[in-house]
Order: C-alpha cells, then sequence, then structure tokens
C-alpha cells in the first residue's frame, strides 16, 4: 500500500534533534509535510532543519514549560501555518529503582516525558477544532505496555500515562475530526543503544526478538506516518506496537 502524501499539511515533532524523533520528521517531511523540529537542543533541531532544506524549522525551547509551548507553536503556526500533525516524542530514560529516585528525579521525568504530551497538545488544540480535523501521536513504549525489568519505574510511569491520556483524548476530540493514537517502540537501534550496549547483549537481545533485529529509527518514522495518513482516518484510541515480536498483547 503506497500511503497518501501529506502535502499542505504542517507537523510539530518535538524532541525532533535526534534519534527517533528526527526520524519521524524524516517520515513526515519526505511525504510532503512541512515539519517544525522541536527541541531543547537549539544546535540539533536546527541541524536537523537543515538537513531536511526547504518546509522545515527549527523552533527551540522547553516541551516541559508551558510558556515555551505557548511560544514555540506560534513560531510554528507563524513560520509554517496552522499545525494538522503533533507528534509528542519529547522525552528521556533513566534506569532507576524506585529506592534511588528522589523527589525532584520523579518530578523532573514526569514533566519531560508526560506533562509535555499534556501542553503541547492543549496548545494545539484549538486551532486543530477551528479546522475540524488534526492528527495526535504521542510516543509510549514498551514498557509502558508490560513494565520495565531493571529499574526505571518513573518513566514506566510515563510512558503508561501517556497511553490513558491518548485513549480519553481520542474519545473527546473524535466530534471535532481529531484523532489521537499512541506509537511504542520496542528495542530500537538508537545512538544510545550503541553507545551503552556490548555486542554480545546486542546479540542476546536479537535473539529474543521473532524478526531477529532492533528496530530502526525509520520503522518507528513509518508507523507515525501511516497514523498521520488519510488511511488511518478511521484509527483512533489505538497503541500501534513496533517491537519486532518482542511483545504481543
Amino acid at each position: 500500500m503506497t500511503l497518501s502524501r501529506l502535502d499542505g499539511r504542517v507537523a510539530v515533532v518535538t524532541g525532533a534533534g535526534r534519534g527517533i524523533g528526527r526520524a519521524v520528521a524524516e517520515a513526515l517531511h519526505a511525504r510532503g509535510a512541512r515539519v517544525a523540529i522541536a527541541d531543547i537542543d537549539g544546535d540539533t533541531a536546527r541541524r536537523t532543519a537543515d538537513a531536511l532544506g526547504e518546509g522545515a524549522l527549527a523552533v527551540v525551547g522547553d516541551a516541559g514549560r508551558g510558556e515555551d509551548v505557548t511560544r514555540m507553536v506560534s513560531e510554528v503556526e507563524r513560520g509554517l501555518g496552522g499545525i494538522d500533525i503533533l507528534v509528542n516524542n519529547a522525552g528521556q530514560d533513566n534506569a532507576l529503582s524506585i529506592l534511588d529516585i528522589d523527589e525532584a528525579e520523579w518530578d523532573r521525568l514526569m514533566t519531560t516525558n508526560l506533562k509535555s504530551v499534556y501542553l503541547f497538545t492543549r496548545a494545539v488544540l484549538p486551532g486543530m477544532i477551528a479546522r475540524g480535523r488534526g492528527r495526535v501521536i504521542s510516543m509510549s513504549s514498551l514498557v509502558g505496555r508490560q513494565g520495565a525489568i531493571n529499574g526505571g519505574i518513573h518513566y514506566a510511569t510515563t510512558k503508561a500515562g501517556i497511553l490513558g491520556f491518548t485513549r480519553t483524548l481520542a474519545r473527546q476530540m473524535a466530534k471535532h475530526g481529531i484523532t489521537a493514537n499512541a506509537v511504542a517502540p520496542g528495542l530500537i537501534d538508537t545512538d544510545l543503544i550503541r553507545e551503552n550496549v556490548t555486542p554480545e547483549t546486542r546479540e542476546r537481545l536479537q535473539q529474543a526478538i521473532p524478526l531477529a533485529r532492533l528496530g530502526a529509527t525509520a520503522d518507528v518514522g513509518s508507523a507515525v506516518a501511516f497514523l498521520a495518513s488519510d488511511e488511518a482516518a478511521y484509527i483512533t484510541g489505538a497503541t500501534l506496537d513496533v517491537n519486532g515480536g518482542f511483545w504481543i498483547g
């Protein structure tokens, strides 16, 4: 199946300077969307926007701060037009045991991974409602589905929270022509994996995946592009698992 083009659509991808976020931005841009690269790191945001070229815009700020989000959304609307597609991808991980997580660390991850989803979604919804259409796609995780085995309980909590947020948003926004879906990546071959996983561990992980490989960031980008397309117009409140069969439920 060839997906319909996204020409004339405007997308915002948070945390898009590198990794999965960059792959998502590349997938949407390749299908014709104008894409805002939203990231707290201005250098990576601008490098990604420059690499994409025409139709890409870097906007810099903290997705977990309301004033930054308001400003970034205004910059996108002035620079690219009304926002049709929001991809909530900004996030961080920290594989700590609950006994090693203090209140500040808990709050930090809740803000970066979950509050950011609320803030950006709330900021773009008025425009989507006025136009009678929109796509909100939020990045969850395999651990949001099954829990984290080794540490990261606050990370897993944020990713599970995104699923509840998405399902509720889908019910409440359907009457406005807005769909809300989540993507739950599994083990994806990012810089973080390449820098921190030994070849032996990598091989062991691949053997545990039915499709016998780590996912590519482009696999996640393609999943998001599908949910943003007209072919996914009747899909809302769903979670699309991108994990090579590692978790099936």
